[in-house]
């Protein structure tokens, strides 16, 4: 957990972070005083909803404010409910024709000042209702007087009712629906370590072989702690089997049945990274689908409630056509309010979905690749034995350099030289081991390597090689008779040539500017005047200079070793040490060398 924050101190940062807040939308307007943020163009003829909370729970709830969603929102301090006074001023801020409805999570500084206020706003003559939401199965039914808390599926019962007030539902209309609604809910939060509030020491932090289950919002702690900490697919099933598990006691709040429309939320706590979301989401949907038969219609990830930094995350899933049966509106219709489009930060989270596609409709199989064969006339024919021999060689060599390699690009960029040479490689020891090298073919070996470059290496070293490598290919095929007439040594110089000025074309890197170039560009044109040997050694000594080299193209740019004009020594370029790493086991095999 970081414990660094660019505002150290809580001190005037929630109006602070409101003011930033309300510019995206110029129809928000803030009560600074009350830490109101409500919508200055909302329909008075409609009902008015309002949420709210502690901060630090964005974009929860001012994120959610405006047309088709909420029509105001108060905040108080980090995780601490506003006062009743900030709450009546709020109410006071969006007076509606046809009433108001406070919509709260189920937490006892809420509950109080958001009922307080109720009561106050209907002596004032608002006609007010309240919506209390709790989700969290992680709080079973025995032990507790309050009853489960709020967790992000509040925000899926903002949407719905959002919708209806939109569409000019009565109050009592929009009302019952919230209820039926929040009633069908099931959610609860994983962590991998609690957030961390500026201004105050950390606590209850987690160890690093332990998750934490049900853990609550504000750094609550969790209903039980996992250690060892289990993989991603053993915590997702434990995840959903607290939710929906119908033979358990404690919390089997909500039932789904064979053939049930329902939705799921999957909230980003503030700390996971969205690779990782997707990741889940993914691991959640299998899941669903195999062992629970579920296949929800809709599916929203990302900032949804969050919790400051925490690495964490909530899942909630709804059953549509239970609530349906407790309120006025169809399944059809209640979709129809949760897909309308707002002009809040819903929309970061709510995509497109009221056009159904089935999943596997949506992950579509790559059309197999054609395989290409060498033509026989344009071929280069050496010794089978010594074509894998080499090959093997180099591609050993490089694997067995991937850890310096990641170690001196995670220092000057961004650490994935030493993965990409070496998937590279150990691709091509696969192909060897089926035997591409075994007609002594070497056009079918450069057809082969041009595949695995274009379907397995990425990054710019990636398409470096892989533009090089079809140049070589091409050059080799067509200029094939300069190995009849002079031998194979004279048309590889030919073919690395023609292949340099074909990649000049694509990169403005040259010798000195601390990239492969360094290596390929010396390699090339020695071997082209004084045959393999020379060649190698230029590539060596085109390597070693790397390492007092100023980064001129690239990641290391940025790191700006010797940009200052200084020449001082620096880890060697990786992309120039790798190619010269292949260079030289290419040459030691082909030597005999030991």
């Amino acid at each position: 957990m970081s414990k660094r924050h660019l505002f150290e101190s809580p001190d005037g940062l929630v109006n602070k972070a409101l003011r930033g807040i309300i510019r995206y939308n110029p129809s928000l307007s803030l009560d600074e005083a009350n830490r109101v943020v409500f919508d200055s163009s909302y329909d008075r003829s409609k009902v008015a909803l309002i949420s709210g909370g502690g901060s630090g729970h964005e974009p929860a709830w001012s994120g959610y404010v405006g047309e088709n969603m909420l029509t105001a929102a108060v905040q108080g301090d980090i995780f601490a409910s506003p006062s009743t006074k900030q709450i009546v001023a709020g109410i006071e801020a969006v007076p509606s024709d046809k009433g108001t409805i406070l919509v709260i999570g189920n937490y006892t500084g809420d509950c109080l000042h958001f009922g307080l206020a109720n009561e106050k706003g209907n002596a004032r003559g608002h006609l007010c209702k309240t919506i209390i939401c709790g989700d969290d199965v992680s709080v079973g039914r025995k032990g507790s007087l309050v009853g489960r808390r709020g967790l992000a599926g509040q925000i899926g019962v903002l949407k719905v009712m959002g919708g209806a007030a939109a569409a000019d539902a009565s109050l009592d209309e929009v009302y019952n629906l919230g209820v039926a609604f929040s009633q069908q809910i099931v959610s609860i939060a994983a962590t991998l370590d609690h957030c961390h509030v500026p201004g105050r020491t950390e606590h209850g932090m987690l160890n690093d072989d332990e998750v934490e289950l049900g853990t609550g919002p504000h750094n609550e702690p969790g209903y039980k702690k996992l250690s060892p900490v289990p993989s991603p697919q053993d915590l997702v099933k434990q995840v959903l089997t607290h939710c929906l598990d119908e033979k358990d006691p404690e919390r089997a709040y909500v039932k789904f049945n064979p053939g049930d429309e329902t939705m799921l939320l999957v909230s980003n706590f503030g700390g996971m990274s969205n690779l990782e979301m997707g990741a889940l989401v993914d691991e959640l949907l299998d899941q669903l689908e195999q062992d629970w038969k579920i296949d929800p219609a809709r599916v929203c990830a990302g900032f949804l409630e969050t919790s400051l930094n925490a690495p964490a995350f909530s899942v909630s899933l709804i059953n549509v056509t239970a609530a349906s049966k407790n309120c006025s509106y169809s399944v059809d219709q209640i979709m129809s309010f949760f897909d309308v489009r707002t002009s809040t930060c819903w929309e970061s989270v709510a995509g497109a979905q009221s056009k159904r596609r089935s999943r596997k409709e949506q992950l579509v199989q790559a059309p197999k690749p054609e395989h290409r064969k060498a033509d026989e006339a344009r071929d280069l024919k050496i010794d089978p034995s010594l074509l894998e021999n080499m090959l093997r060689t180099a591609c050993n060599e490089l694997v067995k350099a991937e850890p310096d390699l990641t170690k001196w690009d995670t220092v000057m960029g961004d650490g994935d030289c030493g993965e990409t040479l070496k998937t590279g490689a150990t691709a091509l020891l696969a192909e060897l081991d089926k035997g591409i090298a075994k007609s002594g073919s070497v056009v079918s070996v450069l057809l082969e390597l041009e595949e695995i470059l274009e379907s397995k290496m990425g990054g710019t070293l990636g398409g470096i090689l892989g533009i090089f490598f079809v140049a070589v290919r091409a050059a080799v095929e067509k200029k094939i008779e300069v190995a009849k007439k002079d031998g194979a040594e004279a048309l590889w110089g030919e073919a690395l040539g023609s292949a340099l000025d074909n990649l000049r074309g694509y990169t403005p890197a040259k010798v000195g500017d601390r990239t492969v170039m360094d290596t390929l560009i010396p390699f090339s044109e020695v071997m082209r005047k004084s045959g393999f040997d020379s060649g190698v050694d230029a590539a060596v000594k085109g390597a070693e200079a790397t390492k007092t080299m100023t980064p001129r193209l690239g990641r290391a740019t940025y790191v700006g070793g010797g940009s200052n004009g200084e020449s001082k020594e620096m880890p060697p370029d990786p992309g120039a040490w790798g190619a010269m790493v292949v260079i030289a086991g290419l040459h030691k095999a082909f030597s005999g060398k030991n």
